[in-house]
């Protein structure tokens, strides 16, 4: 370097050596090295010069550059640690003082719905059966008389695995395993996680549903309506119901069960598509081809069976108008329930 160059050199540790903080070593950044610093100021110089001389001249001014930026990292990593460690000796906790507890956290409305559902038909006698989600195309389809040609097996409505087996798409598979592993009479109910090809404001591609059985000697459709009656009022109090005809392939007679629309009370609404009712449930008598494939006596036993989508429920349940809003992990949304 040339002595004007050494100069500067010497200019600059002389000034680094007073920089006590952080925000003093980015003044001298800025003063030597910023668009209007003084090295920037000679390399702009360069344009000037002779070609020969250009060279020679700009390695010097370069080799400045490199050492004054060199010594300024270092000295601003050492001025940066200094600092943390007096902002951490003056910040030492007091040990003293009580702890701070975390917030409780609280059970998702989904679960909430799920638990109240699955105590009303435990108090009238029923018992809790479970299955696998990834379900047997046997157990989800054929032993609930779903034939192959069946829409509800196309695939826009069921995710099949590479293995051949399927998501299932209802909790009824429980009711085939239980009524294998049992005889009759029973009374269960199986609850999880179902999945299909449906997303909308009521539809989400997978829900919680809840499905139920009943078998037995001389279970009519009455005892069907009278045990689907109380759950509705002590879900949702006394309010207008019926009962539509309806078509399931594992029930025969067949029927879905409405209440009046919470959210318009009747009037019509965007929810209820403006017929006034939402629809709570699907149920009918247990089809005897569904008792032929587990081996039930069709002579001697009939049976009720209903499945509801928990989610669904949630949203009758608490006036939630978007399903949607359900998955949307919003804390300010769960925080109501």
């Amino acid at each position: 370097m040339s002595e004007s160059h050494e100069k500067l050199l010497q200019q600059y540790l002389s000034d680094c050596q007073t920089a006590k903080s952080t925000a003093d070593l980015e003044a001298l950044r800025v003063k030597y090295l910023g668009k209007k610093g003084e090295v920037t100021e000679l390399l702009k110089g360069l344009g000037k010069m002779a070609p020969e001389e250009r060279k020679a001249v700009g390695a010097a001014i370069n080799e400045l550059k490199n050492r004054i930026q060199s010594s300024l990292e270092e000295s601003m990593r050492e001025v940066a640690l200094s600092e943390q460690n007096e902002k951490l000796n003056a910040e030492r906790p007091d040990h003293s003082l009580p702890g701070l507890y975390p917030g409780t956290g609280g059970l998702h409305p989904v679960v909430q719905v799920a638990r109240e559902v699955a105590d009303i038909f435990l108090s009238m006698g029923f018992f809790m059966a479970e299955g696998p989600e990834i379900e047997e195309e046997y157990y989800n389809f054929e032993a609930l008389n779903v034939p192959s040609h069946h829409p509800a097996r196309d695939m826009q409505d069921t995710f099949y695995l590479e293995s051949g087996q399927v998501l299932r798409t209802q909790t009824s598979p429980v009711q085939i395993r239980t009524m294998e592993a049992l005889k009759p009479p029973l009374k269960m109910i199986g609850l999880g996680k179902v999945f299909r090809k449906d997303s909308d404001i009521t539809h989400s591609p997978m829900f919680n549903q809840m499905e139920g059985l009943v078998v037995g000697e001389n279970i009519s459709m009455a005892d069907l309506k009278g045990t689907l009656v109380m759950f509705v009022e002590n879900m949702f109090g006394k309010r207008p119901h019926r009962f539509r005809p309806s078509y399931f392939p594992f029930t025969e007679p067949s029927a879905e069960m409405d209440i009046q629309c919470i959210f318009c009370e009747g009037k019509g609404c965007k929810v209820c598509k403006s017929t006034g009712w939402m629809e709570v449930l699907g149920c009918g008598m247990v089809n005897p081809k569904v008792f032929d494939a587990v081996k039930y006596d069709t002579e001697k036993y009939t049976g009720f069976a209903f499945g509801m989508g928990i989610d669904r429920i949630a949203m009758l349940r608490y006036g939630i108008n978007d399903i949607r809003l359900l998955f949307s992990s919003d804390i300010r949304f769960l925080r109501q329930f």
